[in-house]
């Protein structure tokens, strides 16, 4: 059965962000955002795929058609197509937006002559006490080669006495923009243009000009073998140091510039033609981030985090697990009810053990602060520490550092796998309390990220749970799991039976129906195994945000949501002949998340928790405001819009009904 290529599809993906930049319904500065959202996705894709197959394309040819089956440099042509077309589009929603938030009294400068005259003898002044000392001009001439950092921007630029020059702009030390206001008017001027409007003051009585940007972008993935013995640790802090000096996957250029520098350039740099992509006059546009505008009527309305009165009213959150069992929704639902579950438990006096697992965690973390108070409480604390989150390496060393100091047990990834769920266990003398997530124990994610979590004592999953830690800490062979399903002991068998299990419903003539909400899909097994389904008779419902290696056709829909908050949260749904199964879990249907990392998927087990989740697929099954379907050719297509329901919205009433 053909599939589609999965970077192809991310890019369909990230187009489907790019949708929401040029949707005129969507608020101004929300606009912008997904602006800067798509061109900090699209910098990752190339730091790390398109870096990838670049390196693939390196290898023997009758290796790649041998092992891989597929031909590295038709993908990256097809990449480099379908990336150009989309940067037409996207220059087209910025300016647009741009300009919009000008006529509004905002003003992004996008040239040094949209930039007011009053403006000048202040941002003189800041050129000479700050800019000033972080300029370094490299004489480009002078040197045989030349080292860009990853990501940076530069300026390249020439005097007619002494040739060409590069120089750093040093967002890292002083950030992206300086703002102003004249009048009621704000302006955001960026410091590549205070630098370019200054230039001559570097080389007094001699004029600087040809000036454009650049930008490089290396192969960003961590190169570490940790298949065999040695401190895991150590290599991975070495290779957050040489990031620097990956491979370069990209050098963006302005269309303007010399001919004649940007050969010599793509010599000292060591670049091939591949590199080369012309941009424009800025580059970095994630950026937009740092531009802090406070006008209520540009965002999104407001939205409070719905309460939940029993976890408000109670002195100890454990006494209300004890109770029942709690699903809590983020970020409609608050997050601080996961904070507390965890500062309770560093100071309850029957507590005695607290194991958690990370993945991506918060710069301030209160749940890591609580671990460090728990240790120093005397409690047995075991952290397990995934140290090989792309990007996020160095602030969860960081941590496990802290926490190592505090006598907190941490341990770090286990060879040839990622550890990817998110649980937590506490245990008392005499009972345990889980915490079951799909998203990561990250308190400032989870106001933009629409997770679950679960909070119980369910005595038969909690026992497996701490099986689960066991086998981290231990290498403990845990019994077969009946509850939980765990990627590494049969999780992705069991999915393969219970799609079996609704084709033999089907077949026999009763009812079947699955639906699977998840961020990717890409394994193949499980691919086929749903074409299976849905041409015995099973009804297939595909709720997929990113990469869809499926290709949809009349039997087998897919529905792709992109809207105010990131779509997190998996969700597996099996009819069953009427008995329902529903599992949340962290794992999504891709090779690494069944094969190669550590998953960790629940079920839900009250009637109430699990027609409660039906409703929220209902709502996005039949979102036709920020919902598309995907195509058979990866287009995003737009509904027809009949219902106005938008998927978000929709949750947020309907939790706001159930607990307001």
């Amino acid at each position: 059965m053909k599939l589609f290529d999965r970077d192809l599809s991310w890019l369909s993906f990230n187009y489907r962000v790019l949708m929401e930049a040029m949707d005129k319904s969507v608020p101004l500065l929300e606009r912008l955002r997904f602006i800067a959202i798509y061109s900090s996705n699209l910098d990752e894709f190339f730091r790390v795929r398109v870096a990838n197959i670049r390196n693939i394309k390196q290898i023997d040819k009758k290796k790649i058609n041998k092992r891989l089956d597929f031909d590295a440099g038709a993908l990256l042509e097809q990449i480099h197509s379908e990336v150009s077309h989309q940067l037409e589009e996207y220059g087209e929603a910025l300016q647009s937006t741009i300009q919009s938030l000008n006529e509004a009294g905002h003003c992004i400068c996008t040239h040094t002559s949209e930039i007011p005259a009053e403006l000048e003898p202040q941002l003189l002044h800041y050129f000479k006490t700050k800019v000033s000392a972080y300029l370094r001009p490299i004489h480009i001439e002078k040197k045989d080669e030349l080292f860009l950092d990853n990501q940076a921007i530069y300026l390249t630029f020439k005097t007619k006495t002494s040739g060409s020059y590069i120089l750093k702009i040093p967002t890292d030390k002083l950030g992206r923009f300086a703002s102003y206001k004249v009048d009621s008017k704000a302006y955001y001027v960026f410091l590549d243009d205070i630098i370019r409007m200054h230039l001559d003051s570097l080389f007094p009585g001699v004029t600087a000009d040809d000036v454009h940007s650049i930008k490089l972008n290396k192969d960003a993935d961590l190169q570490i073998d940790d298949e065999f013995e040695g401190n895991l640790v150590r290599k991975i802090e070495k290779q957050i140091h040489k990031r620097n000096l990956g491979i370069p996957s990209r050098f963006l250029f302005d269309v303007k510039m010399n001919d004649a520098l940007l050969t010599t350039l793509a010599d000292k740099l060591k670049l091939s033609s591949e590199d080369m992509i012309t941009g424009g006059r800025y580059h970095n546009l994630n950026d937009f981030f740092q531009i802090n505008i406070k006008d209520d009527k540009l965002i999104y309305r407001d939205q409070p985090a719905i309460s939940v009165k029993s976890l408000d009213q109670t002195k100890s959150i454990f006494k209300c697990i004890e109770s029942q069992d709690y699903l809590l929704h983020f970020p409609y639902q608050s997050y601080d009810y996961i904070l507390q579950f965890f500062n309770e438990a560093a100071i309850d006096s029957d507590v005695t053990e607290i194991n958690v697992t990370f993945y991506r965690m918060a710069k301030n973390s209160v749940i890591a602060e609580a671990l460090i108070s728990a240790a120093n409480n005397g409690k047995k604390v075991a952290v397990f520490m995934e140290v090989k989150a792309r990007f996020d390496e160095q602030n969860n060393l960081e941590w496990a550092q802290k926490m190592k100091a505090a006598g907190v047990k941490v341990l770090y990834s286990l060879p040839g796998l990622k550890v990817h769920a998110k649980v937590a266990l506490v245990k008392k003398r005499d009972k345990m309390y889980g915490f079951f997530g799909t998203g990561n124990l990250n308190e400032k994610t989870s106001e933009i990220y629409c997770d679950h979590g679960l909070m119980t004592i369910n005595e038969d999953m909690t026992r497996e749970l701490s099986n689960v830690f066991q086998h981290l800490l231990t290498k403990y062979t845990p019994p077969p799991f009946e509850k939980l399903i765990v990627s590494q002991f049969g999780a992705y068998e069991r999915f393969l039976e219970k799609i079996d299990r609704e084709i033999a419903h089907a077949e026999a003539g009763r009812e079947a129906r699955i639906i699977i909400k998840v961020n990717n899909l890409q394994e193949q097994t499980l691919i086929n195994k749903l074409y299976e389904a849905s041409i015995k008779g099973v009804d297939v419902k595909l709720i997929v945000r990113s990469i869809c290696c499926l290709v949809p056709n009349k039997n087998l829909k897919v529905k792709r949501i992109v809207d105010r908050y990131l779509e997190h949260g998996r969700i597996f749904y099996f009819h069953d002949d009427g008995a329902q199964e529903v599992y949340l879990g962290s794992a999504d249907w891709m090779n690494r998340n069944l094969h190669r990392r550590v998953e960790v998927c629940f079920p839900i087990q009250e009637d109430g928790m699990k027609q409660e989740l039906l409703s929220f697929l209902k709502f996005q099954w039949t979102d036709d405001v920020k919902g598309v379907w995907l195509s058979q050719k990866l287009a995003n297509k737009r509904p027809k819009v009949e219902k106005e329901v938008r998927a978000q919205v929709a949750t947020y009433e309907y939790l706001l009904n159930q607990y307001g």
